[in-house]
């Protein structure tokens, strides 16, 4: 098998030669060039011979063009810092515009895309990072409270700049699969779990700008991605999007397992690798724990990854034991 068509097996829950496997995550400093991303990505690729890819840009390349400001730190492990925001109040929200999507940073990360596309494209899928309506908008206003206040006091202003905010992403989503992208990478960051939102809440403010997101891009698309964050995920509410794979962490509280989840939502699922024994973890360690899912979860419907993203400072040695293990 090659890398698609192990990917593409595993998503209709055939029998693979092995499960299908990658990790991704942010390099802070290289993250803010379109030349120095795409290096990242294939470095990533080449170096571990994953299956397919995750493109991991810089989260604030969605609000720049709303004039948000974030200062990089110049250092692989340590994220930017926002330094501005145009939201100081709810009548704020109501001043956003469509960006264009091929304009501005959208349009580099764009030309970043053609030359992972070229690097990537033909051996394996890459799927690009996108985030839901509700975390752009907490990264254009420089955190969750603008976002939570604006929910309770002025909701037709949050609902005016998660419209805008959608038909950006929409019309970016379709440029970036022009350029090769197999699908996207869709992130909740975070608001899909107790505590953020109630589930009612979720529905009003997130689940229709989702689906209007996710419909608009589904024929276009072989491998669109649903990524959960947090623990306490409210699983079940968004199991039905139309995707073809969910991604969680399933070793956080209140989540479930890999295959009670791929039962609960009938979906391939995208999983299994601990993020805190990368981190902290010895090789020896890392093989059982992720041999110890397969033998839970079995090899369909299951593309091996971690439950969000990877941090830079986890040694390569741990890595290397993931992929050995496959080959």
């Amino acid at each position: 098998m090659n890398k698609k068509e192990r990917v593409d097996a595993a998503l209709r829950g055939e029998k693979v030669d092995h499960v299908p496997a990658s990790i991704w995550g942010h390099d802070y400093e290289r993250e803010w060039g379109i030349q120095s991303l795409s290096e990242a990505v294939a470095e990533n690729f080449n170096r571990y011979d994953w299956d397919y890819v995750n493109v991991t840009p810089r989260s604030s390349y969605l609000v720049e063009g709303w004039k948000a400001k974030y200062q990089p730190s110049g250092q692989k492990n340590t994220a930017p810092t926002c330094e501005y925001t145009p939201i100081r109040g709810a009548s704020d929200w109501k001043r956003l515009r469509v960006l264009d999507p091929d304009h501005g940073v959208l349009g580099e990360q764009l030309r970043a895309l053609q030359l992972i596309n070229h690097e990537v494209g033909y051996d394996a899928y890459f799927t690009q990072t996108l985030l839901c309506p509700l975390g752009v908008a907490r990264y254009l206003a420089g955190g969750n409270e603008s976002v939570l206040l604006t929910i309770r006091e002025d909701r037709s202003a949050m609902h005016a700049a998660l419209r805008i905010i959608t038909e950006t992403l929409i019309n970016h989503a379709i440029a970036c699969l022009e350029q090769g992208a197999s699908g996207i990478h869709y992130s909740t960051c975070g608001w899909t779990r107790s505590g953020m939102l109630t589930e009612d809440q979720y529905r009003e403010f997130g689940e229709q700008y989702d689906l209007e997101f996710l419909d608009a891009i589904k024929s276009r698309s072989k491998l669109n991605v649903l990524h959960h964050s947090g623990s306490h995920i409210y699983f079940d509410l968004v199991a039905s999007y139309p995707v073809q794979v969910i991604n969680w962490d399933c070793f956080l509280d209140g989540n479930p397992a890999l295959r009670e989840g791929q039962k609960r939502s009938g979906k391939a699922v995208m999983g299994g690798i601990n993020v805190e024994s990368l981190k902290r973890g010895t090789p020896a360690q890392i093989q059982d724990e992720v041999g110890q899912v397969l033998e839970q979860s079995g090899d369909q419907y299951i593309l091996l990854a971690p439950g969000h993203i990877v941090p830079p400072e986890v040694p390569s040695r741990n890595l290397e034991a993931i992929r050995r293990m496959l080959s």
